[in-house]
Order: C-alpha cells, then sequence, then structure tokens
C-alpha cells in the first residue's frame, strides 16, 4: 500500500526521432511517476482540485482511478494562520510602514535560482544578482526582503554553497526563511512575493497576496494547468528597469480579487483536508477511524524574532527638516556600488557594523555600531564598549550599541553618553524601526545644534513614519 499526492503544473519538451519536440508531463503526473509495470503504484494518489484529475486522467489514465479528492493541508494551514499576519511580520522585523518582499524560487533550471536562460528576462543566475540590487535600491528602513528556496536547491547544492552564493545579501540584511517550517509565515506576512512558477509563488496569490514574476518558463509548464494561468495573470519583472518602482506598482496597484479564480483552484475542500485525509488513511489500514476525537492539522508556530541585521557598510542621506523641536529624516541603504541619491538630502555618511567582513572600513567609518544584550560579558556594557570604539577609531563621530528592538546607546566624539529609546506604537508595542536610525539622525542633528538640556525629543522620519525618539543624557 502506498500513497502519493500531486500538485504539478511542470512538463518538458524532449526531441524524439525526427528531431520534433514533443511535450511529456513530469512531477506527477508522467506514467514513469505513477506506474510500475503498467500497474498505478500508488494504492491512492491524493489530489486537492477536480481540474487535476482531469489532468491526470489525460497524462496517466491507468493512475486515474487511485485518485482521492482529499483537499490541501499546507493550504488550510496557511488559510488557518491568516489572522495573526502581524505576529509574523513582526517576528520578522517588519514595521506597519515597511514592505515585506518575499523573495521565492522552485529549482528547475529556469527558475529565479537556476542556471539557465528564462524566457522572460534572459538572464542567467538571476536571483545571486537580484538580491544585492534589491538591497542598493531599496531603503532598509522601509522595506524588508527575506528569501525562500526550495529545498531541493539546499539540499542539491549544499548549505555552505547556497550561503556562499547569498553571502553579499546577506551582509546587506537579506533574511533567510526555513524552507521547511517557515515560509508559510513569511508569506501570511508578505506585502508583495517576488517569485516564478513554484507552488510558493501560487499559494501567496492564492491568498491574496501582489505576486511580481522574476522567471516565469511559460514553455515548461502546462498550459492548462493553474499555475500556467498565474503567469498569464501576473505581472512581469523587467529587470533592468527600477525594482523598488516596480515592487509598489505591484503592491499600490494590486486588485485583491485579481487571483480570486486561482484560489478556487488551489482545494475544493478548503479547511477540511484534515478530516478527509484522515477518513483515507484509515480506511486503507481498515480499522474504524474514532469518533470521538476531531482531526487537527498543526498550526503554525510563531517564529522566533529575526531583524534583519547589516553587517555591510551603509550609506545614511539625512536632512535636517527642523531644529526645534530636532526632526531629521533618514534613509538607508545596504551595500550600494553606488552613492545612492537624494536631492533633498543635505547630509550624508557611513555606518558600519563591528563585524563587518571588510575591518578595513571600520577607519573611515563615520558611525560604528553593534548589537546585543546591554549586559554582556564578552564587550562589557555600552558605556565601555562605546569609549572603546572611539578610542581605537579616531576618525569615528558616534558608536551606537543597539541593546533592544527599540533603543540603543551612544557615545559622541564630543564624549557625550546617550540613550536613545523611541516611544511604543499606539497599543504599547515597542516600535521596530532598527535603533541604529536614530543614532543616524542624533550625529545628523548634532551637526547643526550642540547636545543641549538633560533629556529632549528627537523625532526619526523614515519614509512615511515618524518615530518620537527620547533622547536621555547619561553619566560618561
Amino acid at each position: 500500500m502506498a500513497l502519493g499526492t500531486i500538485r504539478s503544473s511542470q512538463h518538458r519538451t524532449t526531441p524524439d526521432n525526427t528531431g520534433q519536440h514533443r511535450t511529456t508531463p513530469v512531477f506527477g503526473l508522467a506514467p514513469e511517476w505513477l506506474l510500475h509495470d503498467g500497474r498505478p503504484i500508488a494504492s491512492a494518489t491524493v489530489l486537492s482540485h477536480p481540474e487535476q484529475l482531469d489532468r491526470l486522467g489525460t497524462a496517466c489514465p491507468e493512475a486515474a482511478a487511485t485518485a482521492v479528492l482529499a483537499g490541501d493541508p499546507c493550504y488550510d494551514r496557511i488559510l488557518d494562520g491568516l489572522p495573526y499576519r502581524e505576529r509574523f511580520r513582526r517576528a520578522l522585523g517588519v514595521a506597519p510602514h515597511q514592505r515585506l518582499v518575499v523573495v521565492s524560487s522552485t529549482w528547475a533550471p529556469r527558475s529565479l535560482f537556476g542556471d539557465g536562460d528564462t524566457e522572460s528576462n534572459g538572464e542567467g543566475d538571476l536571483l545571486p544578482w537580484l538580491l544585492p540590487r534589491l538591497a542598493a535600491e531599496l531603503p532598509a528602513d522601509e522595506y524588508r526582503t527575506v528569501a525562500v528556496l526550495h529545498p531541493n536547491i539546499w539540499y542539491g547544492h549544499g548549505p555552505g554553497q547556497v550561503r556562499g552564493w547569498l553571502d553579499r545579501a546577506r551582509r546587506a540584511g537579506l533574511g533567510l526563511i526555513s524552507e521547511l517550517h517557515g515560509w508559510r509565515q513569511a508569506l501570511i506576512a508578505a506585502d508583495c512575493v517576488l517569485g516564478d512558477h513554484s507552488s510558493v509563488t501560487y499559494y501567496a496569490a492564492s491568498i491574496g497576496r501582489p505576486a511580481l514574476l522574476g522567471a516565469f518558463p511559460d514553455g515548461d509548464l502546462d498550459p492548462g494547468s493553474p499555475v500556467a494561468a498565474l503567469g498569464r495573470t501576473a505581472p512581469k519583472l523587467r529587470p533592468h528597469g527600477s525594482l523598488r518602482a516596480q515592487i509598489e506598482r505591484a503592491v499600490q496597484g494590486h486588485d485583491p480579487s485579481r487571483y480570486a479564480e486561482l484560489a478556487a483552484q488551489t482545494t475544493s475542500a478548503p479547511g477540511r483536508s484534515a478530516g478527509l485525509l484522515r477518513r483515507l488513511f484509515y480506511d486503507l489500514i481498515g480499522i474504524p477511524e474514532p469518533a470521538d476525537r476531531p482531526a487537527l492539522l498543526d498550526r503554525l508556530p510563531l517564529p522566533p524574532y529575526e531583524p534583519a541585521e547589516r553587517t555591510a557598510p551603509v550609506r545614511v542621506l539625512t536632512r535636517l527638516i527642523d531644529a526645534d523641536p530636532p526632526t531629521v529624516a533618514v534613509t538607508r541603504y545596504a551595500d550600494t556600488a553606488h552613492e545612492p541619491e537624494d536631492p533633498d538630502a543635505d547630509g550624508a555618511h557611513t555606518a558600519v557594523h563591528e563585524d563587518t567582513q571588510d575591518a578595513g572600513r571600520l577607519s573611515v567609518a563615520d558611525v560604528v555600531v553593534r548589537y546585543g544584550a546591554a549586559d554582556d560579558p564578552r564587550v562589557g556594557p555600552p558605556a565601555a564598549w562605546t569609549a572603546e570604539v572611539l578610542a581605537r577609531h579616531p576618525h569615528c563621530a558616534l558608536a551606537a550599541y543597539v541593546t533592544g528592538p527599540d533603543r540603543c546607546t551612544v557615545r559622541t566624539r564630543q564624549g557625550d553618553l546617550v540613550r536613545l529609546t523611541a516611544a511604543p506604537d499606539g497599543t504599547g508595542r515597542a516600535d521596530l524601526c532598527d535603533p541604529a536610525a536614530y543614532a543616524s539622525a542624533l550625529l545628523a542633528w548634532l551637526g547643526a545644534k550642540p547636545l543641549g538640556a538633560a533629556q529632549a525629543e528627537l523625532t526619526v522620519v523614515t519614509g512615511a513614519a515618524h518615530h518620537r525618539v527620547a533622547v536621555e543624557r547619561l553619566s560618561a
């Protein structure tokens, strides 16, 4: 007895003995996947929607009799988690004013992470090229970017190789989401999914998330499949256009009903897969199904708090909006290959994480940053660490030790020790803007006006968000 599941949309084209190309279904629908000696391998082939039954009957009629419509447990878990969207966003360090961009790739050669040319843009190795561009073009305090890669990418190349390919983007703040346990929560939290023909992109569209297709090999897909319909519906990424502008168009121009028909084809039994599958399992093994216990799926767990941490140098553009009360606009870009432009900026400096890969950048940093607990015995309390950093790097104007999601301690070249603490939001939750942005705003403010009273308030503007930051002088 065996159980098979199908969620397939792909086919391949292969030359026959005349040199012509013929279409051969693969990935679940082909006879070589479903039959042995002409007989079905599985006792039950689980489908989530009748449209799959139609395609199964065409591709492998010998297995059609084993088909069972039993819903989609993965999709049901996503539906169950939708009310917890804000919690999942905060777990990723995403504030209400930020966009979360989820970049997703399957494992096919012409996928977003593939090594072949894609039909949609003609680029090979698109994802390792795309991710640093996202870091360079998207302001760090207005966007958060995470990547979801198919398990076969990790297991085919090895975690070390994949992390090596993505090292530059990771140092610029890219988050890598667990390919097994965290990707559903990331989809729920997303503002935009930049993907390909993967099930992850399809699930995102099914729950109403804006989708932008960075790769989509139409010729590799069954034209009658729902995933192929997604390719005809979702906008395509133009690699050489402004990435930020395209993401914003995808988000702001998104109609939640755009993918309603695709959502309806995800499963014909939304929320019912646990009961349907359990009934099937007990029927297959020939014992009665428990009548006094409900059939339940594991609920999506709340991920650990993992905000972006940038060890690549960050270029900071500032603008003093008002000196009294002090208000400073801050725009930060990580890992830039060129100087970012902002005609409204009246100041610029570089902030560097103490653990940056290129230690030479610390000698020219205007701000040196560290993230950690205030009582970390390895580096000492913030007062000691900031004094040590300024002594070691004489060109540094300010050292900032970030000790929480909404606070940091800074020491200026003039010797002032200051605690910066952001006011909570209206619900009492901590402001999740990176406190290093507050340190950069303080540096810009001090360039126009010396630090005065023992306590003051600084307003830091990042994009459309205004953060009220208490400035408290400490004993040096």
